[in-house]
């Protein structure tokens, strides 16, 4: 199993964003963009002018995760400023049949997130037509969280069902990831995570990366 990390730009100083991106371009995959409305979550964030800026840019592909209301209606404008990969939640989405085909149709990859109450059971419909499952590992909405450890059994059961049905879909963790967390995420089946404060709130967050992703390799040999 390939580990991906993603680094989550909610954590970092947004009065130097392309220097805190800089700090750790060479330790991640992705950087992971949080869309937050402060409806769906209590909190406001990034729009599609940031995601233009950082795109431009071309440091890395672009993880988008949209914790808004309407997903329906704004998703494709994020693909349109430059999201290499788009999540929207199922609990805001209409009709997430649909919203995967158009975001496909505009070649992103799409992922589809879960908050903690949501089952696996409620999405399993879902499962063969995305390319991201993103399961919570703390509620929506602000960064620094506590992780939440019983939300590794969702992480083992979306992976049983990967590796018995041959998907292709990455299964993504966000929330609380650090140093105590980062092996069992990636035991559980994470291949896909995300990290923020335990990265951008030490004095190097590029090394503080690369020895997240060392921990989660090495978790994967034990």
């Amino acid at each position: 199993m390939d580990i991906k990390i993603s680094a989550s730009i909610l954590n970092a100083d947004v009065n130097r964003l392309e220097q805190e991106i800089a700090s750790v371009s060479d330790s991640v995959d992705w950087i992971h963009v949080d869309v937050m409305d402060n409806h769906f979550v209590p909190n406001l964030s990034f729009g599609t002018n940031v995601l233009e800026s950082l795109a431009k840019k071309k440091i890395k592909p672009l993880d988008v995760h949209l914790m808004i209301e309407n997903p329906d209606k704004w998703a494709l404008d994020f693909v349109a400023a430059g999201a290499d990969s788009v999540t929207f939640h199922y609990e805001a989405a209409e009709d997430p049949t649909k919203l995967i085909k158009e975001i496909h149709a505009l070649k992103s990859r799409v992922g589809l997130a879960i908050k903690p109450n949501t089952s696996l059971a409620d999405v399993k419909e879902f499962l063969s037509d995305i390319d991201v499952l993103l399961v919570m590992t703390v509620e929506p909405g602000f960064g620094g969280q506590a992780f939440m450890n019983k939300m590794l059994d969702k992480v083992r059961e979306a992976r049983s069902i990967t590796n018995d049905k041959n998907l292709k879909m990455w299964i993504q963790v966000d929330g609380g990831i650090g140093l105590q967390t980062i092996e069992q995420a990636a035991q559980a089946g994470a291949d896909f995570i995300v990290v923020g404060s335990a990265a951008f709130s030490t004095a190097d967050p590029g090394k503080a990366m690369q020895d997240l992703r060392e921990l989660a390799v090495k978790s994967l040999s034990i």
